[in-house]
């Protein structure tokens, strides 16, 4: 929607909590529009910026096209050669590098990216070059669809741990604080009820327990959360039995963690609709936005492709070809976006940020002073001072080549499935229940060698090769594994819990389904359905001999648990 089109965010100050509408202005916050008037400063707390342990800080940063936007030749090579790649990047010396320079005095029109700012207590709202950049590309990327939308620098998505500490009486839970602790404290109420999609990111459960905030599952289908199952939820609210209507929403919406599924544009539009209808706010959580790899093809149909960086790289292409997010659909401001820089850059920049309403925005200002504070002032500095040297087409163009690395970890990974199990093709309801929204989704069912074609044997597993993100979820077939019972303490362990303790005891750990499932009770205790469990196994952060050795162990353990 074009900027003159656009009106401004509607009234959505009921939504906020009424702990939030306590918060004041820092006290010391308000003093701060006097430090540009040059005064002598006798204020504040602020140490001598002439004592700081540093006189510069500088960093050789890749270049924005370090990674070729085709396979590099260590993936498609055999596992000896898996670090030719590595010394082709970083052997030839300096040119193949990025030098960025912090200095410690300001310099005029530098952005703040100096160490007089940068390790000195910041503003809330990030710095002036952070603004810049995230502002660019929210308008060219996100594209909301009401005008005076705003956003605010935060420390990151992990910061997600204090989710629902809504309540200052309660103690923090966790020893993290930040954008969902905001959130929450911002819209959230004891006693109220957070949608949740069927499978949710664990920690924003965790400390729901012992705090009063309850949470219901919305079923979803391979597109995500399903509207009718949203809408069903709503319209059937029973307020003296359920108590206040939910008016919050939590969806990871971009490889969705743990199920890897993608909410395309349609289906969250239709979400959006009844979110209007019902009043709700979305609170669109999508650190792995910038991570959509595309669909996998199978070893045999792939293309040979050269191990060479290419050129390229076209931005509008590359903007053209992402889902768009909730925002572009935001006409009221019932929105509230959470990114991160963790995927795309570095999780320890501790450096995110959030875009919202303004109403929304102030109040997430103030809770962060007296939090959080302010955003990492050297993560910021660095991270943007190497943007400022790629550019904004520079930075697309370092996306583009994370998305190509990515994709290709992804594809070695089910590859490495593919030659331990016979793979073929299977119904959408084999991973994500009885109700798929396409019925062309490629779901693969994984057999033991050489028995897909007989009669009557069951699939091992079945999974969806992921077109986002950084995970796929597994659904195990137990057959008739019996329950057993723990010797420790006694407790019933499934044969979920069961095969999760046999691969760790076989040298790998995986996310067991259970720790995703908000209903985990209801789970435990569905009979025949104890034969199927979960899990989520991540291609990212191994190294391609450890996830092809992993595979293998992976292969062999199941294989020996359900007894085939």
């Amino acid at each position: 929607m074009s900027p003159e089109k656009r009106s401004k965010a509607i009234d959505l100050s009921h939504h906020i909590s009424d702990f939030a509408r306590r918060y004041a202005p820092s006290p010391f916050r308000s003093l701060d529009k006097y430090w540009d008037n040059g005064l002598i400063p006798f204020s504040s707390g602020y140490p001598s910026t002439d004592y700081f342990p540093f006189a510069s800080v500088s960093a050789n940063g890749l270049p924005a096209d370090a990674f070729p936007l085709t396979a590099p030749r260590a993936i498609l090579a055999p596992p000896s050669s898996q670090l030719g790649w590595f010394w082709r990047l970083f052997g030839a010396g300096k040119d193949n590098t990025t030098h960025v320079e912090i200095p410690h005095k300001p310099r005029r029109g530098d952005g703040e990216l100096n160490l007089t700012d940068a390790l000195q207590y910041g503003p809330a709202m990030g710095f002036e070059r952070t603004q810049e950049f995230i502002r660019e590309l929210t308008e060219r990327i996100y594209s909301p669809a009401y005008d005076d939308w705003t956003y605010i620098v935060d420390t990151g998505t992990t910061d997600g741990c204090g989710l629902f500490c809504a309540c200052a009486r309660f103690p923090r839970l966790t020893k993290h604080g930040g954008r969902w602790d905001s959130i929450a404290k911002m819209l959230l109420n004891p006693g109220d009820t957070l949608l949740v999609e069927g499978w949710t990111y664990p920690t924003a459960l965790a400390s729901a327990r012992p705090i009063g905030v309850r949470w219901k599952a919305v079923p979803m289908d391979n597109q995500g959360m399903r509207p009718d199952a949203l809408r069903a939820i709503l319209a059937g609210w029973d307020v003296e039995a359920d108590g206040p209507r939910p008016r919050v929403i939590y969806t990871v919406p971009v490889g969705q963690n743990p199920t890897g599924i993608t909410t395309g544009g349609g289906r969250k539009k239709a979400i959006y609709d009844i979110c209007v209808e019902y009043d709700l706010i979305i609170a669109e959580d999508d650190p792995y936005f910038f991570l959509q790899i595309g669909e996998y093809v199978p070893k045999s149909q792939r293309k040979a492709e050269a191990g060479e960086p290419t050129e390229g790289g076209d931005v509008a292409s590359f903007v053209a070809s992402l889902v768009p997010t909730y925002l572009k659909f935001d006409t009221q401001g019932r929105v509230i976006r959470m990114d991160t820089f963790s995927k795309v850059a570095a999780p320890g920049l501790r450096l995110g940020w959030i875009t919202c309403n303004p109403v929304f925005a102030e109040r997430l200002e103030r809770i962060g002073e007296v939090s959080t504070h302010c955003p990492c002032g050297l993560g910021q500095a660095l991270l943007m001072g190497l943007i400022t040297q790629w550019t904004f087409h520079g930075y697309v163009r370092w996306l583009q080549g994370l998305c190509a690395q990515y994709r290709h970890r992804r594809d070695f990974f089910v590859d490495c499935l593919a030659e331990e199990f016979d793979l073929l093709p299977a119904p959408a309801s084999a991973v994500h229940g009885a109700r798929a929204a396409d019925d062309h989704a490629v779901v693969l069912s994984a057999y033991p060698r050489g028995s897909a074609l007989k009669e009557k044997t069951r699939p091992l597993m079945s999974f969806v090769p992921p077109s986002s993100g950084m995970y796929i979820w597994v659904q195990l077939h137990f057959g008739d594994v019996p329950d057993e019972k723990d010797e420790k303490d006694g407790s019933v362990l499934t044969p979920e819990r069961q095969f999760f303790n046999c691969l760790a005891e076989a040298g790998v750990l995986v996310a067991p389904g259970w720790i995703f499932s908000p209903m985990e009770k209801q789970v435990l205790s569905m009979g025949a359905d104890r034969q199927i469990g979960h899990v989520r196994l991540s291609y990212t952060p191994a190294d391609m001999e450890q996830t092809r050795q992993g595979v293998k162990i992976f292969a062999q353990t199941i294989r020996e648990f359900c007894r085939v």
